[in-house]
C-alpha cells in the first residue's frame, strides 16, 4: 500500500485533492436537501456507508417539513465509490452526483434527477479548509454544491410530492469514527434571491493530542462571490449554539458574517446517527427542517448582503441530548409539539 493510500484512508486529502471519493474510513456521509419556496415544503435525504469488522452497512433517512415525515434505516449492505461520487445501498438507495433514489418502501421513496448550477468553486481546499490535511479526524465536511435544480418527485407516506425545480443543497461527510460527541450544523435556502446559500458545520474534531473546537461558514452570495471562514487563526467563527437557537459570528481580514437562527424544539426530528463498528443506529441529531435564518455581509466595512429565510435546516448533534429529547417525546405520547419519529 503505498503511503498516499495510508494517508488518504486517514481520511484527509492533500491540496486540490477530490474529496467527493470515498477515503476508506469508518464512515462516508453523503446528503441532499430540496427546498420550495413557494410551496414551503423542504426533504431531505441522508446516506452513511459505514464499516464494521464484517464489512459496510448503510444508514439510510428520508424526512420532509412541514408534514413532519421521517423513514429511517439501518441497511445491512453499503458502497461509496473510490473513484467518483457515488454510493449505494442494496436497492434501497443510489446517488451519484446527478441523481438520488430511495426506496425505503411504498410509502417512502424519492426519485430526483438533479442538474448542478453552483458547484464548489475548484479551490485549494473543500469545506473544511487546511483541516482536509490532517491525517485521522473524527469528522470532515465539504458542501460541494451550493445550488441546483430538482427534477422528479418524493412519497412521504400517503402524498406525493412534485419536486421539479426545487433548490437544491448537497454535501459530503467523513471521519475515522462516524461522527464527534457533540456538533453543529445549519443550511439555508430560500432567500429573497435564489441563487443565495449558507450552510456552517461546527464541532469538537481530535486526531490524537489534537483537541480544538471549530466552526465552518460557506455563503454563496447572490453576486455569484462564495466566502468561506472558519480557519481558526485568519478567519475564526464564534458560535452560540442551543438545541432553538444557533449564533454564529465570523470574521478575516475582508469579510464579516454574521447568522443568527431559531426554531422550536418540539418540531424537530431526531435523525439517526450510526455507531459503523456496531451495525447499529442510535439517536443522535436534533435537526429542525424549517427554522428561521437571518444573514448578515459585510466585506471590507460595507454591507453587501443580507437576507431572511424561513426555511432553514438547524441541527444540534450529541448521543445523550437527542437520546434525552427522544425520550421526552416517548413520555408523552399525547403530546402535540413533537414531530412524528418512525423507523
Amino acid at each position: 500500500m503505498s503511503l498516499y493510500t495510508r494517508y488518504r484512508e486517514s481520511g484527509a486529502d492533500l491540496p486540490f485533492g477530490n474529496p467527493l471519493v470515498a477515503h476508506g474510513v469508518a464512515m462516508e456521509g453523503y446528503f441532499w436537501r430540496f427546498t420550495q419556496p413557494d410551496s414551503g415544503r423542504v426533504v431531505i435525504a441522508l446516506c452513511g456507508v459505514n464499516r464494521a469488522s464484517d464489512g459496510h452497512w448503510a444508514t439510510l433517512g428520508l424526512a420532509a417539513a412541514p408534514n413532519g415525515f421521517l423513514r429511517t434505516a439501518a441497511h445491512p449492505e453499503g458502497f461509496a465509490h473510490p473513484a467518483r461520487l457515488g454510493a449505494t445501498a442494496g436497492t434501497a438507495f443510489s446517488a451519484g452526483a446527478d441523481r438520488v433514489c430511495m426506496n425505503l418502501g411504498s410509502d417512502a421513496e424519492l426519485n430526483v434527477r438533479v442538474s448542478p448550477t453552483r458547484p464548489w468553486p475548484r479551490r485549494r481546499f473543500g469545506g473544511s479548509s487546511v483541516f482536509h490535511t490532517v491525517p485521522a479526524l473524527n469528522q470532515y465536511w465539504h458542501p460541494w454544491l451550493l445550488g441546483g435544480r430538482a427534477e422528479g418527485h418524493a412519497i412521504l407516506g400517503d402524498e406525493k410530492w412534485n419536486l421539479d425545480g426545487a433548490h437544491v443543497y448537497c454535501e459530503k461527510n467523513w471521519g475515522r469514527g462516524g461522527f464527534p460527541e457533540s456538533w453543529w450544523w445549519g443550511q439555508a435556502q430560500g432567500f429573497a434571491d435564489p441563487d443565495a446559500c449558507v450552510a456552517f458545520a461546527g464541532g469538537r474534531i481530535h486526531s490524537g493530542p489534537l483537541h480544538t473546537e471549530v466552526t465552518a461558514v460557506v455563503v454563496a452570495l447572490p453576486d455569484g462571490r462564495v466566502l468561506r471562514l472558519g480557519n481558526p487563526v485568519t478567519s475564526p467563527v464564534r458560535a452560540r449554539v442551543t438545541d432553538e437557537t444557533w449564533s454564529l459570528r465570523g470574521r478575516n481580514s475582508r469579510w464579516s458574517v454574521e447568522i443568527s437562527a431559531s426554531a422550536p424544539l418540539g418540531s424537530a426530528h431526531v435523525l439517526p446517527v450510526p455507531l459503523p463498528g456496531e451495525r447499529r443506529n442510535v439517536a443522535g441529531s436534533i435537526e429542525h427542517l424549517a427554522g428561521s435564518m437571518s444573514v448578515t455581509v459585510h466585506e471590507r466595512g460595507r454591507l453587501v448582503w443580507a437576507d431572511e429565510s424561513s426555511l432553514a435546516a438547524l441541527e444540534h448533534g450529541g448521543l445523550d441530548r437527542a437520546r434525552a429529547e427522544l425520550d421526552r417525546r416517548w413520555a408523552a405520547p399525547d403530546a402535540t409539539d413533537g414531530a412524528p419519529v418512525t423507523s
